[in-house]
């Protein structure tokens, strides 16, 4: 399984922004890369998901237009710029990859699609 570390979370005020980077331990060309989030006492819920071409995206209602999910392969890396942030966009944000080297597809919204997961980085928008 892939490592992931993620790091980037602090607090921030309403309306402001943050980037989270998703570093991986090795080579993450035929991944898809995702990102997830957990709000105080509520269920993980899916954020946002880049295939490993970089050709589709995917994001949660909540987010469209305020949130951008890219990467860089030659960095085994991931980003997930956050823009005009809300008070409900706190929660640990962690990153996740499902290895999907024909580009076959899956179900991205479903978190026991994924093979390694993050420990998670913190963010807090604060009002």
């Amino acid at each position: 399984q892939v490592q992931l570390v993620e790091s980037g979370g602090e607090l921030v005020q309403v309306g402001g922004s943050l980037r989270l980077s998703c570093a991986a331990s090795e080579r993450i060309s035929e991944h898809a890369l995702a990102w997830w989030r957990q709000a105080p006492g509520k269920e993980r819920e899916f954020v946002a998901v880049i295939n490993w071409r970089c050709s589709s995206r995917d994001y949660t209602d909540s987010v469209k237009g305020r949130f951008t999910i890219t990467r860089d392969n030659a960095k085994n890396t991931a980003f997930l710029q956050m823009d005009s942030l809300k008070p409900e966009d706190t929660g640990v944000y962690s990153c996740a990859a499902h290895r999907d080297p024909f580009g076959e597809g899956f179900d991205v919204a479903n978190g026991q699609a994924y093979e390694s997961w993050g420990r998670g980085t913190q963010v807090i928008v604060s009002s």
